[in-house]
């Protein structure tokens, strides 16, 4: 966030993998004790590609939101944040390092990745969180490190890739400066060599709570800006709890489905129920579609 005495931002928006927006159960609603018992085991079929995540610990709306703003952040030049690409031989031992913890297999070892950089303070901002404590950096922190933990394996036509989500270098524990690598299939979206899920910003910072922030996600993955789609009520629960679930339970959860739809019509979205439990939604257009490129210079070392 730029300082003054008006709120700007530099993120407008993230160039997401839609495979990552898309899994269902890849981040899900989580109960207080839930991370302790259960694990991370998803697998998606996108297009060609069959991915698959593992992890020791299931991923959360925090998890969710720190990923959408590494993301943008990624794609986004300027002196507080900024894209590097991460090649096969990088040229600094940060670069290198970053390719190490990425854990690179196969033929992802061939793979250009990416580097988004900035701060903890920085981020905070841009993804809404307060910074006038130290527990927003301590929630992206946490974040980084349980994305770190998953492992992701995409098999197409007989070709393996192999990574982590992604992997971190803090350069300066004191200042709160980052750099996070982002694997090879996120930073592919980015610069525009696969198709992408474009995700509004503005729209991750003014919603309010985790079941319009899951259901946004995924809208976004399938929804195109300014198309529509219709989805039914009980599809909307299973982006928010992927398990199974009947009698008390799944009313409980329809309920909070419904409930958070009119959060949508707060970012601009339109929300129309054309039978009991069926909606058209529509997405607002974007204000810019044009490709953000990754910043010049992007074989330089890493500081």
């Amino acid at each position: 966030m730029k300082k003054g005495s008006a709120m700007t931002f530099d993120l407008t928006h993230a160039r997401h993998d839609p495979a990552h927006c898309l899994a269902p159960g890849l981040f899900r609603s989580l109960k207080r004790g839930e991370r302790k018992k259960l694990k991370l085991d998803v697998t998606y079929t996108y297009g060609k590609d069959r991915v698959e995540f593992s992890g020791p610990e299931p991923l959360g709306v925090d998890d969710m939101r720190v990923l959408q703003g590494l993301v943008a952040v990624a794609a986004t030049c300027g002196s507080e944040s900024r894209g590097i690409m991460l090649r096969p031989e990088p040229k600094s031992e940060a670069g290198h390092q970053l390719r190490l913890l990425l854990d690179l297999e196969w033929d992802a070892k061939e793979k250009d990745a990416m580097v988004a950089k900035g701060s903890f303070r920085q981020l905070a901002s841009e993804l809404g969180y307060a910074t006038d404590s130290g527990g927003a950096f301590r929630v992206i922190r946490e974040s980084i490190e349980r994305l770190w933990k998953v492992s992701v394996i995409v098999q197409r036509e007989g070709k393996r890739q192999g990574f982590r989500i992604l992997s971190e270098y803090a350069s300066d524990e004191d200042t709160g400066k980052l750099f996070v690598a982002l694997n090879p299939r996120l930073a592919e979206a980015i610069i525009g060599a696969r198709p992408h899920t474009r995700i509004e910003m503005a729209e991750v910072r003014a919603l309010q709570t985790d079941p319009a922030r899951l259901i946004h996600q995924r809208l976004c993955g399938w929804i195109d800006p300014g198309k529509s789609g219709r989805v039914e009520l009980d599809t909307l629960c299973g982006y928010i709890w992927p398990d199974q679930a009947s009698g008390s339970t799944m009313r409980m959860r329809r309920q909070t489905a419904r409930n958070a739809l009119p959060e949508l019509t707060t970012v601009g979205w339109t929300v129309n129920e054309y039978a009991k439990g069926k909606w058209e939604i529509s997405r607002p257009k974007a204000l810019a579609l044009t490709l953000t490129s990754p910043c010049p210079n992007v074989d330089e070392p890493l500081p």
